[in-house]
């Protein structure tokens, strides 16, 4: 009976040493695993750690805003949501519905998981039977078609846009869809409120807020600003537990532009009316006041509208103001008048043999539509005398003569630094003949924008003060740089009011209210190896002549039919701006002011 005992304690030895033995195992694997996760290898545990506890939170920032001189908003951000799609959470989660299904009525659900042709039909038909999805379509504006390749072409991708920048009233209807999968995204779309009014100078940002032209892809960066970032620990709960690291956001600026929101209204009204009533290509239209060089309009025809890009073609975009170049024709000749005035060749009270209408310099040939004869200064401003200029251009050097036409501007920048720009087309260091000379007093030879002939006016207007031409409001004018002597300045202003009187270029043109200052300008497009039959009809001006305020410059490319003269189709346009501008800006009138007699009888 002795030996059978000692089996038995055997037994329970070897058991207890057999579970120790494991114990002792497992304790040691357990400790050389999290040896290895915390000493080893720690970089693997640390990240499935902060996968679900940490989270980057962004702090969004709204683009800036953009303003007209007044405070009126010109552009602003309102905030939309984009719909994006998860086609890998779709796709689980309708493989976890097949297989809820198939368990519910008695299936093999392991050998349906494992078996992808017949789990793949389920899906699609559970997908395909889900009327939800069609709503979504719909709601979205899109084919059904596209929205089912986007969500079920490709499984493996977690990421897809569905549509940008829907409303929130259609947000809150995809929401309650409740769609596996599908998410939303709060951002912002950038909206002009003045539409295509403004939108060659506000220019219009990309999908993504970037911006694309004009002003807003000039200061792209200050009105962009940048997110801020919060990286931080939540708990199971989901709790805010650690803030890890935090980025302060950079709030984006806002822009104030020089443009007076009224005035540019007003000249796009007309410029547009003008563009239209002579069947014009196109024109363009400034208006900039002298005393600082700000711009208070800049616009064009045609337009578009950046809150409808469907519509905007390439040509419709172009900034012709400063990117289009053409011959100004006679509105320079000012200053070829200036430039004799300057020099000393010619004096204010001085008259200009022009008989017999025509002459011929280095076997070219110089005309006037008529012989005028003897003509004051004033008088050749009046009727555009071709003949006039070209021979005050001749009693100068060459070089002092092409010095003036650069020292206003020509060939180079106005200043305004916007996008796309042209200098201009002006080679003052090349080799002048007597009559390209005298074909630059009257306007060709040299190509500028609507831009640098804005700025050659605002000259005129501020006495001779050369100044950049600005978009941004300022707060103080700048100093300038006194580039002719006030008094032949002024000498020449007066001279331009004739071409509003009765025999002068622009007799029919009535600035109400206020003295004008004007001078008209055709001149025939340039083709290759020569002149073609197309025409650009020119106005420009200052106004009051009394105490110049504003400069204004109307250009009207291509009119159609039989009225081409800048006096008859830019004219117009130019009176309406220029009088509407300044009624707007408060400038008294001085055009036949009344005059107030003290005295007994009077108690004025």
């Amino acid at each position: 009976m002795i030996a059978p005992k000692k089996t038995v304690n055997n037994l329970i030895t070897w058991r207890f040493i057999l579970v120790c033995v494991v114990l002792v195992f497992v304790f040691v694997t357990l400790m050389a695993r999290a040896a290895y996760l915390q000493v080893i290898e720690p970089d693997k545990a640390r990240e499935e750690n902060e996968k679900r506890t940490v989270r980057v939170e962004k702090l969004k920032v709204q683009r800036g805003m953009i303003f007209d001189r007044n405070g009126n908003e010109l552009a602003i951000s309102v905030p939309v949501v984009s719909v994006y799609a998860d086609p890998l959470a779709l796709d689980k989660e309708l493989a976890k519905r097949v297989l809820k299904t198939a368990k519910k009525s008695g299936e093999n659900v392991d050998a349906l998981e494992k078996n992808e042709v017949e789990l793949t039909h389920r899906k699609r038909e559970l997908y395909q039977n889900d009327l939800r999805w069609r709503e979504l379509a719909d709601v979205l504006q899109e084919d059904n078609t596209d929205i089912n390749g986007k969500l079920r072409a490709n499984t493996s991708r977690r990421f897809v846009y569905l549509k940008r920048q829907v409303t929130p009233a259609v947000a809150n209807y995809i929401d309650d869809l409740k769609l596996p999968g599908i998410h939303l995204l709060d951002e912002s779309k950038r909206f002009y409120p003045s539409g295509e009014v403004s939108a060659h100078v506000l220019g219009f940002t990309n999908i993504d807020g970037k911006g694309i032209e004009g002003v807003e892809k000039l200061y792209d960066k200050a009105l962009t600003g940048a997110e801020g970032r919060r990286t931080i620990r939540k708990d199971a709960q989901g709790r805010e537990i650690q803030v890890l690291d935090e980025q302060q956001r950079v709030e984006p600026e806002s822009i104030t532009l020089s443009i007076d929101e009224r005035i540019q209204a007003i000249a796009y009204k007309a410029l547009k009316s003008a563009v239209l009533s002579y069947q014009a290509t196109s024109g363009s239209a400034m208006v900039v006041d002298v005393t600082t060089g700000e711009i208070l309009a800049m616009v064009n025809s045609p337009s578009f509208n950046p809150n409808n890009m469907r519509d905007a073609a390439p040509h419709k975009r172009r900034n012709r103001a400063i990117t289009d170049l053409f011959e100004p024709g006679s509105t320079v000749k000012p200053l070829a008048i200036l430039a004799g005035l300057e020099y000393g060749a010619v004096k204010a009270t001085d008259t200009i043999n022009t008989y017999p209408g025509w002459m011929r310099i280095g076997g070219s040939l110089v005309t006037d539509p008529r012989n005028h004869g003897e003509m004051t200064l004033r008088e050749i401003l009046k009727v555009s005398s071709n003949m006039g200029v070209a021979k005050i251009s001749q009693m100068m050097p060459k070089d002092y003569f092409v010095e003036t036409y650069q020292k206003v501007g020509f060939g180079e920048e106005s200043g305004t630094m916007m996008i796309g720009e042209s200098n201009g087309l002006f080679y003052p260091n090349r080799r002048w003949s007597d009559f390209e000379i005298a074909t630059l007093a009257y306007g060709y030879a040299v190509s500028v924008s609507t831009a640098q002939m804005a700025r050659f006016y605002s000259i005129l207007g501020a006495g001779g003060i050369k100044r950049p031409l600005t978009i941004i409001k300022q707060d103080s004018p700048p100093p300038g740089e006194r580039i002719f002597q006030e008094s032949n300045v002024k000498a020449v202003v007066e001279m331009m009011e004739s071409v509003f009187e009765s025999g002068g270029t622009a007799s029919k043109v009535n600035v109400d209210g206020y003295r004008a200052a004007g001078k008209t300008g055709t001149s025939i497009k340039a083709v290759a190896g020569g002149y073609g039959n197309e025409y650009v009809g020119y106005f420009a001006g200052i106004a009051p002549v009394s105490n110049p305020r504003l400069a204004v410059v109307v250009m009207v490319n291509e009119p159609g039919g039989d009225v081409y003269y800048g006096g008859a189709t830019a004219g117009p346009a130019f009176a309406e701006i220029i009088s509407n501008a300044l009624r707007i800006l408060n400038v008294a009138p001085d055009k036949e002011r009344v005059a107030y007699l003290t005295g007994k009888d009077n108690d004025a």
